[in-house]
């Protein structure tokens, strides 16, 4: 008793409760309910349409648990949705998620809060507790697809975690329930992680204990249906992290430094070759100045990752084509496009010249050919005067070291 005090006054201290979503879990949920009992009766589940025994076990706690109940199963990212209302409702600041099928370890829950507690900052934060992936219990299905999120989750926030798929969890409820979230499923937990990440909240692992016993666990985890939907969440948000999120944390990282503090930081002390460095220039300029026009920032940096170059110094010189520049491109790409198609320059670009349709296709042919004509020659260009001034630096910073 002594014990559950001591436990449950850390969470009234930390404003906390615990979110435990249920399907079809008999076998486990008791076990998993008596054990968070030990901690906190802070507790909030939702029977997700469950079929089998459960209404029967929760009717054992009929005063000590939060239950709302659906009359048919909804999906694991509903219920989480309505847990976070709830939450957000009873006033707490912090949820920590506990699956019911005897996986976790309620032993944990103040691992959660001690974290917590050791915060410096009143800043908000969700914890992810860590497994141990190379336990020989861990199916190896679960160790791919964690390894699997971890990539993209990486690629999509820029934090690298080393897991991604555990369900033990604690969120910062407020913030969570400021996020448009649109997933129903599994992968609504990949959701709010990277909305999160998006918005500033910092998301770290920590360890925790997990038992896989296939003889009492049930995972309503269907591996084609959900891995389907996981692969078509991470594509729209890689999109949405390519074409938004990724430059505004480029250029937010340079209004913060200044660009030239930037520079000297985050381009010149990179540990790369001259040559990586230098062809991430070229990259940049080439797909900056082509006619890729709406296109640019998703290929530069999707070329970047492809070819293992400096996102950063690709992206910050694909932006050549600023808008106070755009009209000189554009000018220049029609002039040397005028030249290699044998026609005369037009200084005026006089538009009463063009009378027909077939005027208006010859003169965007040469307007492409020009542009990609002057991509390669700037990029080649400034390539040689790149490796040139990144090898000469090189070798003062090697004299100076020795």
């Amino acid at each position: 008793m002594t014990k559950h005090i001591l436990h449950n006054n850390l969470f009234e201290t930390r404003n906390c409760c615990v979110f435990i979503p249920t399907f079809n879990n008999q076998k486990t949920l008791d076990a998993v309910i008596t054990g968070v009992l030990d901690y906190t009766d802070r507790i909030i589940i939702v029977n997700d349409g469950a079929t089998d025994a459960t209404e029967t076990i929760l009717s054992k706690y009929q005063n000590r648990l939060e239950v709302i109940t659906f009359p048919k199963n909804k999906g694991k990212g509903v219920a989480l949705r309505e847990g976070f209302k709830r939450a957000n409702q009873l006033g707490y600041d912090y949820m920590i998620t506990i699956d019911s099928d005897g996986q976790h370890f309620p032993e944990d829950l103040p691992v959660f809060l001690n974290e917590l507690k050791q915060q410096d900052t009143d800043q908000p934060l969700l914890l992810i507790g860590s497994r141990n992936m190379d336990d020989p219990s861990v199916p190896g299905k679960s160790s791919f697809g964690n390894k699997f999120s971890n990539f993209w989750y990486y690629i999509e926030t820029g934090i690298k975690l080393e897991d991604t798929q555990s369900g033990f969890r604690m969120y910062p409820v407020k913030e969570v329930n400021k996020l448009r979230l649109f997933t129903t499923k599994f992968e609504l937990e990949i959701e709010v992680i990277v909305k999160l990440a998006w918005q500033g909240i910092e998301v770290r692992n920590i360890p925790i204990q997990v038992l896989y016993d296939e003889t009492e666990r049930v995972s309503h985890f269907r591996p084609f249906q959900d891995f389907t939907r996981i692969s078509i969440l991470n594509t729209w948000l890689v999109t949405l992290t390519l074409l938004f999120y990724l430059p505004k944390r480029l250029i937010a990282r340079v209004k913060k430094k200044g660009l030239k503090k930037y520079w000297k930081e985050n381009v010149l002390k990179i540990n790369e070759s001259p040559l990586k460095k230098t062809l991430a220039i070229m990259l940049g300029l080439f797909i900056g100045i082509a006619p890729l026009w709406g296109f640019q920032t998703i290929l530069v940096l999707s070329l970047a990752t492809i070819l293992k170059l400096n996102r950063t110094i690709a992206f910050l010189f694909s932006n050549i084509s600023i808008p106070p520049l755009i009209p000189f491109i554009i000018y220049i790409s029609y002039q040397i496009g005028a030249i290699l198609m044998g026609k005369e320059i037009d200084v005026s670009l006089n538009i009463e010249n063009i009378k027909s349709s077939a005027d208006v296709f010859k003169s965007f042919g040469q307007y492409i050919i020009g542009s990609i004509t002057l991509a390669i020659v700037v990029a080649l260009i400034s390539g040689v005067i790149a490796y040139l001034y990144f090898s000469t630096r090189q070798s003062k910073n090697n004299a100076v070291d020795a």
